[in-house]
């Protein structure tokens, strides 16, 4: 499995604070979940983002932002983003709480 690990430690650093994240080895990289519900992760240096449904096409706009086709077929409701679009931790805090706000609107999931 390869990732930026230099990602990874300001994704960890981002949720910190939180008690209710996991981190799990998924798509090839590494995924933090919040509450039970997948929220980001890593794809070697690229930020995958689980936006939803309603944010999907406004993220898809902003610079260094793609759709996710891991499958070969477009993800809704995912989006990557290129690593010049979180250079800054501002920004990835910015990214990141479009996800976080996301998965926390969705119903409690059970642990499996």
């Amino acid at each position: 499995m390869s990732y930026d690990e230099g990602l990874a430690e300001r994704l960890r650093n981002y949720f910190e604070s939180r008690n209710d994240v996991e981190e799990k080895e998924m798509f090839g990289g590494l995924c933090f979940m919040v509450s039970n519900h997948m929220c980001c992760g890593i794809v070697k240096d690229i930020l995958m983002l689980r936006v939803g449904p309603d944010n999907y096409e406004s993220c898809l706009t902003k610079n260094h932002a793609s759709e996710m086709n891991f499958t070969g077929k477009a993800m809704k409701g995912m989006v990557y983003i290129a690593p010049e679009g979180f250079d800054s931790d501002m920004e990835l805090a910015e990214w990141v709480g479009i996800c976080t706000e996301f998965v926390e609107s969705l119903l409690p999931k059970k642990p499996k």
